[in-house]
C-alpha cells in the first residue's frame, strides 16, 4: 500500500510517499480502508519532534517510533480482529489511530465509532480529534452550563469552530475571538458575539465570562483572569510557540497553580480519545447542531503540503487529506 512515511524528525521535506506492507489488525483492532484523514496540530509536532516534550511521551527520542503520519481517520472497515465486537467489514467509521496518511490503517475498536450519516468522508475525517477535544474542554474540564457566558479564543480554528457550535448546543451564550478574516465564519458557526483580536482586547473590557476556552494564543494567565467572573473557569487547550522543550505547553501545565487560594479555576486540557465522545459528537452532527468546516482538501501525495499549509495559522476550520485507496 502507499503511505506517507518519515525516518527522521524535521520539516515536511522529510515526508515521503512510499510503498510499504499493509498492516495486519490485532485481536482488538480493525483494518480500515482509509477514505480521508484530517490534519491536526499534533501531526506537525510528531513530524518535527518538537517540542522535545513530545518525544518524552513515547513517540521516539531520536526518530519517530511510528513512521507513518496522520491520526484522524474516516473510512470503511475491511477486516476485524478476533476480539472485536460491534464492527464488521463494510462499516463506515471515524476515529483516531497511528498512521492515517495511508491507504490502510489499523485502529483500536475503542478509538472508533460509526460514521455520521450526514457527512462525507472528507467532512468526517476532520471531526475526531478537534471535536472531541472541544467537547472535553467544555463539558469535562469547563463544566459548561446552559445560560452561561462562554468565550472561545481561537474560534476560527479547528477546535475553536467545534467549540463554538458545541457551546451553543449546550445552551451557552457564545462569544468568539478570532482574526479579521474569520469573523464572519465564526458568526455563521453560531457565535452570538465575535471579537476581532486585531482590533479589540477583550481583557481590557468590562464583560466577564463564566468559562473561557483558550484554543490559540499565549496570553498570560493573569491577563485572562481579568475577563473571568469571580467563579469563572479557564481551560487551556494545547500550546503553541514557546521554546524547543515545552513549546507553549507550560501554560496548561502550570494553570492549576493559578487556582490555588482563588475562587476562579484554571486547568490545562489533555484530551483522551474514546469511543463514547465520538458517538456523542456524531449524534450532534446528525441532529444538525454541529458541522465541520473544511478550508482545503489535498490528495495523499500532497500530504506534506497539507501539513505545511495547516501550520501557517491562517486556516479557516480544518484541512483534510483525501486518500486514493488501492483496488
Amino acid at each position: 500500500m502507499k503511505a506517507i512515511v518519515q525516518d527522521a524528525y524535521g520539516s515536511p521535506d522529510v515526508l515521503q510517499l512510499s510503498d510499504i506492507e499493509q498492516p495486519v489488525p490485532g485481536e482488538d483492532e480493525v483494518l480500515v480502508r482509509v477514505h480521508a484523514a484530517g490534519v491536526d496540530p499534533g501531526v506537525w509536532h510528531l513530524m518535527t519532534g518538537l517540542p522535545y516534550l513530545t518525544r518524552l511521551f513515547g513517540f521516539g527520542l531520536t526518530r519517530p517510533k511510528n513512521r507513518i503520519r496522520g491520526r484522524d481517520v474516516a473510512g470503511v472497515v475491511e477486516e476485524v480482529g478476533a476480539k472485536v465486537t460491534g464492527f464488521r467489514p463494510g462499516d463506515a467509521v471515524l476515529g483516531t489511530c497511528e498512521g492515517s496518511f495511508a491507504e490502510y490503517v489499523c485502529a483500536k475498536q475503542d478509538k472508533i465509532a460509526p460514521k455520521p450519516s450526514a457527512l462525507s468522508f472528507e467532512q468526517t475525517a476532520v471531526v475526531p480529534i478537534s471535536a472531541t477535544t472541544a467537547l472535553q474542554g467544555l463539558r469535562n474540564s469547563g463544566k459548561v452550563q446552559a445560560g452561561e457566558k462562554v468565550l472561545v479564543i481561537g474560534a476560527g480554528g479547528g477546535v475553536g469552530l467545534f467549540a463554538v457550535q458545541l457551546a451553543k448546543a449546550f445552551g451557552a451564550e457564545v462569544t468568539g475571538v478570532c482574526s479579521t478574516s474569520k469573523v464572519e465564519l465564526v458568526r455563521q458557526a453560531g457565535a452570538g458575539h465575535v471579537i476581532d483580536h486585531t482590533k479589540e482586547d477583550f481583557t481590557a473590557g468590562t464583560e466577564r465570562f463564566d468559562l473561557i476556552l483558550d484554543t490559540a494564543g499565549n496570553r498570560p494567565l493573569r491577563q485572562l483572569r481579568k475577563a473571568l467572573t469571580p467563579r469563572g473557569r479557564l481551560v487551556i487547550v494545547g500550546g503553541e510557540g514557546g521554546g524547543r522543550w515545552l513549546g507553549g505547553f507550560q501554560r496548561g501545565m502550570g494553570a492549576p497553580l493559578h487556582s490555588l487560594f482563588r475562587s476562579q479555576k484554571f486547568s490545562g486540557l489533555i484530551a483522551v480519545e474514546r469511543r463514547d465522545d465520538l458517538e456523542a459528537v456524531s449524534a450532534l452532527i446528525d441532529a444538525g447542531k454541529v458541522k465541520p468546516v473544511i478550508d482545503r482538501t489535498f490528495l495523499l501525495p500532497e500530504a506534506p503540503d497539507a501539513i505545511r499549509y495547516a501550520h501557517e495559522g491562517r486556516v479557516r476550520g480544518k484541512v483534510v487529506v483525501t486518500v486514493v485507496s488501492a483496488g
